[in-house]
């Protein structure tokens, strides 16, 4: 959430960082519209407050003056007395309902870049800022797509996974669920060694934890919701992980806090129409491995290039070769206000895919879910800044496995920090 203070005190500078993202329908007008009405209301109300409280001084004095209780002068401050608590009682509900409109308005809001984040209307315009791994970029012509040779050794099952569930399902079969579950050992195994906390948070999750993070209410279409309940499928551990320390005030000392996750995540992918319909891309159900930091402001820009070092950690162990974003202003995510990602090589697509994204968002998505920090005796408290990754999505990583390390002869070799993990070192 954006900072009203921030809006009231510079509309001129919010505005123009919301127009580098490129759609002209964040205006700030009616806010501050609202924010005039609602600070104008407050001011009346802290007078006549102020008066209320005065009026009942009076009449205390006066009663302790001698002055009889039915005296008319007292009859007089008891008449405005009166009226001051009328006016107060229509005054409340209008600020609050100014309020609670403004809250709603500043939800729809998405995070202000950070000035270093690269101006640019699209993803045409992020910037690559290093590749890793061209010794190990092939593209040959015999290279199956992932789901062509994971469907060849057996180890995927679409077809069957659409007669239990849907479209954009996968049932994994023997060694194909055997090489998720190492992927996920490892690196879950690899981000602890770094430095993260695992944590098995709950998969459902309810209002409050999505809208925290920026989830709700502008993408409630793109998650899976139980009806009976206020709880939804969660879409990604960033959200779980993050809402643990929802409006709780932590000590500065304890941070940063280091947290990783593996989860099942659900989501309706509702604006991928017609996109990645086949393969392990883009499903409704797929793992992940997520990593979560909170942390001290002074330190967020430092805490997202180690992310993203944490992140291909993953893909330089497993050798595979990737390319590092950085995301423009016109293509960071609703609650980022910096974000690289990170794309891996597919040899049958000549070309690299997202299987990471890694996202500083300032004290966004801590405004919104009430997260803050004492630094030791200090007057007051600060919101801390929130940082999440992939380390990494799972499935998309199975899919660079099974194509950069696929042989002629249709087998797929095992990448060496794999093999203990699961026991073998090819699949035919």
């Amino acid at each position: 959430m954006l900072d009203l203070k921030q809006i009231r005190e510079n509309p001129q500078g919010v505005q123009e960082l919301l127009d580098r993202r490129g759609a002209s329908q964040y205006d700030l007008t009616p806010i501050l519209e609202l924010n005039q009405r609602q600070r104008e209301l407050e001011t009346s109300r802290t007078r006549l407050q102020a008066r209320g409280n005065e009026i009942g001084k009076l009449i205390g004095e006066k009663i302790r003056a001698g002055i009889p209780a039915d005296a008319p002068e007292l009859q007089a401050l008891r008449d405005e007395g009166n009226q001051v608590k009328a006016t107060l009682s229509e005054l409340e509900p209008q600020e609050k309902e100014l309020k609670a409109e403004i809250e709603v308005l500043l939800l729809s809001f998405p995070n202000l870049p950070s000035e270093s984040t690269p101006i640019g209307k699209n993803e045409e315009e992020n910037v690559e800022v290093r590749r890793w791994g061209d010794e190990y970029v092939t593209q040959e012509d015999w290279i199956l797509p992932h789901w062509e040779i994971g469907e060849k050794l057996g180890i995927l099952n679409f077809e069957r996974a659409v007669k239990v569930a849907q479209s954009r399902f996968v049932s994994l079969v023997g060694a194909g669920a055997a090489l998720e579950r190492a992927l996920i050992s490892f690196m879950l195994d690899r981000q602890i060694a770094a430095g993260y906390v695992e944590v098995m948070p709950p998969i459902l999750i309810n209002s409050q934890s999505l809208k925290a993070t920026g989830q709700l209410p502008k993408f409630a279409e793109e998650s899976f919701k139980c009806d009976s309940d206020d709880l939804w499928l969660s879409p990604t551990a960033e959200v779980p992980l993050t809402n643990l320390y929802r409006d709780e005030i932590l000590e500065a000392s304890g941070l940063p806090i280091y947290h990783c996750a593996y989860t099942p995540c659900f989501r309706r992918e509702a604006g991928a129409a017609g996109r990645d319909t086949r393969g392990l891309i883009r499903l409704h159900q797929f793992n992940k491995v997520e990593l979560v930091k909170i942390v001290h402001p002074s330190t967020s820009e430092d805490e997202l290039q180690k992310l993203v070092r944490d992140a291909g950690a993953i893909l330089e162990a497993l050798k595979l070769p990737y390319r590092v974003l950085e995301l423009c202003t016109g293509d960071i995510g609703f609650s980022s206000r910096h974000t690289y990602d990170l794309e891996v090589w597919l040899p049958s697509a000549g070309k690299y895919r997202e299987i990471s994204s890694c996202s500083n968002c300032g004290d966004f998505q801590a405004r919104r879910g009430g997260i803050r920090f004492k630094e030791g005796n200090k007057k007051g408290t600060q919101f801390v800044h929130t940082l999440n990754g992939s380390g990494l999505a799972v499935g998309r990583t199975m899919s660079a496995i099974l194509e950069n390390y696929q042989q002629p002869d249709g087998t797929v070799r095992i990448p060496e920090v794999l093999q203990p993990y699961l026991g073998r070192e090819v699949l035919t």
